[in-house]
């Protein structure tokens, strides 16, 4: 299965029983919400409602999705900026349209990640702020079939507190001194704990 986060930047944790693989799949929400605060000053796209009226400009997606980047073997991550909403060169896109594109962008930018994955998800769970845009979830249910593609609501986790959660699972692992980084999630080269706990 993968664990889809779909915050700022996208991220995916592969898990088969293994060690997790893990890393960046590429922009996420950060896009969606520049844009639509340049244009209308909304903080982001409710529920999608602004893509779903849209058309995507897949000429537009074609050339983002030419970076390196999506190329590049896990594990790889992403500075916010590194496609940010200023440097794109996105058109003058209608609100509807510029929605569509970069939610779709987001979306294609996940399904690149399928052949760098020790093998195709049977079942996706997604978290973060994306997890509430019915449009990208319904773009994602398409685009991943035939896996399932389920929130982290849908799933019985809590999506309002699982960042929590995974910081205070790390946390309890660096306390007993277990590792919280791994080869396949961060490239180091080998399994690392926390670092220096501070205590009073």
């Amino acid at each position: 299965m993968a664990v889809l986060n779909l915050g700022g930047v996208a991220n995916v944790t592969f898990v088969d029983g293994g060690d997790p693989v893990a890393c960046d799949t590429g922009p996420g929400n950060a896009l969606i919400d520049d844009f639509m605060r340049a244009r209308v000053g909304a903080p982001y796209d409710n529920h999608g409602d602004a893509a779903a009226d849209g058309k995507a400009d897949q000429s537009f997606i074609d050339g983002i999705l030419a970076d390196p980047f999506f190329e590049l073997k896990t594990p790889k991550s992403l500075d916010r900026n590194a496609f940010a909403f200023g440097n794109i060169g996105l058109p003058d896109y209608s609100v509807a349209d510029g929605a569509a594109t970069l939610s779709a962008l987001t979306v294609q930018a996940v399904g690149r990640i399928l052949p760098l994955l020790p093998e195709v998800p049977k079942a996706w769970i997604v978290a973060g702020g994306g997890a509430r845009n019915r449009t990208l979830m319904k773009m994602l249910q398409r685009r991943l079939a035939p896996a399932t593609v389920e929130t982290a609501d849908q799933a019985g986790w809590s999506s309002d507190a699982l960042e929590a959660q995974a910081f205070a699972y790390l946390a309890v692992r660096t306390l007993n001194d277990l590792p919280i980084t791994f080869p396949k999630t961060t490239g180091v080269a080998a399994p690392l704990t926390g670092g220096v706990v501070a205590r009073p």
